[in-house]
């Protein structure tokens, strides 16, 4: 397979407006939301999710008598917020042809449009174009890249950010932080690190977990994946808070992951902190194959099958 590549710009053939071929065509949406007033990305009944609301603007722009199904590749919990989360529809052609109506605007550009007429101002959709064969945006994803923030005693805080930066009250040894999560990189088991799913693997590879502080002092963790379980980065952070605040070791958090087991006293950090900033997508020529090897993926420490629909929330 070819390299990946950070797909923020579709290839040439999924910039046109014209289906690739007769029948359902895959969209692909590129959107953002602030998390603060969701209960998480995916639809529950009674329930403000941002799958819900963007299922129902969909129904609504295209007529459709249903909320029409989304596939997402990264199923946040409620209040993570995204600046870079990637989904899927699959529509009609016919639909998507009548989009622009009288106008002479791309299908894509008149939907992202008239979703930004009905949506909910914390959900935007950025973009929308027909997805390259073989594109899932769940399965044929290589990397998801997220960002953590905490401003601590040494920092400044600005209320204006202070839903997405957690406050906290003591000051933190950044290169403590920085040693102890690059220490985690790699092919590991993460299950002290996720909570758990009957038949899911916890095996991952964690690409980087690094920390910087920013020029205002508040402290920015890069963390990235190739897929996440359930609360890992919010977990994975909490391991590391003690290290910066020296009541624990720079080597506590690589003695919890070589544990394999989720242990007491690890500590979920706050949700707003979080943000998914990007998902990766390979090649298009390798988009069906990755989807295929993601679906077909075995933990390599006792064979079992992850779940079919492998979750990447944090």
């Amino acid at each position: 397979m070819s390299e990946p590549s950070r797909t923020s710009e579709p290839s040439a053939s999924s910039r046109s407006g014209a289906p690739h071929e007769a029948g359902p065509l895959r969209v692909r949406l590129d959107l953002a939301y602030d998390g603060t007033d969701f209960s998480g990305w995916a639809a529950q009944p009674s329930l403000r999710t941002v799958q819900g609301e963007l299922s129902r603007a969909l129904a609504t722009v295209l007529r459709s008598p249903e909320p029409v199904r989304v596939t997402v590749a990264g199923r946040t919990d409620a209040g993570v917020h995204a600046r870079g989360q990637v989904a899927h529809v699959d529509l009609d052609a016919a639909a998507w042809t009548a989009l622009p109506g009288r106008s002479d605007r791309p299908p894509g550009e008149a939907l992202v449009s008239r979703l930004g007429g009905v949506l909910p101002h914390d959900v935007v959709v950025r973009r929308a174009v027909p997805a390259p064969p073989g594109f899932d945006a769940r399965f044929s994803a290589v990397e998801r890249r997220y960002v953590y923030r905490l401003a601590d005693a040494d920092a400044l805080r600005d209320p204006l950010r202070r839903h997405d930066t957690v406050w906290w009250r003591r000051p933190l040894d950044v290169a403590a932080m920085d040693e102890a999560s690059r220490a985690l990189v790699g092919l590991r088991d993460f299950a002290a690190f996720c909570k758990q799913r009957e038949g899911a693997t916890t095996v991952r590879t964690l690409l980087d977990f690094s920390w910087t502080r920013l020029p205002d002092g508040v402290l920015e963790a890069t963390v990235r994946a190739d897929a996440f379980c359930h609360s890992m980065v919010r977990s994975l952070v909490g391991a590391i808070v003690p290290v910066g605040e020296g009541r624990r070791d720079r080597a506590w958090p690589w003695s919890l992951q070589q544990r394999a087991e989720r242990g007491s006293g690890l500590h979920v950090m706050p949700p707003h902190g979080l943000s998914l900033e990007e998902v990766v997508y390979p090649d298009d020529a390798d988009l069906a194959a990755r989807a295929l090897m993601t679906r077909a993926r075995r933990d390599p420490a006792d064979g079992r099958r992850p779940e079919q629909a492998e979750r990447a929330s944090t």
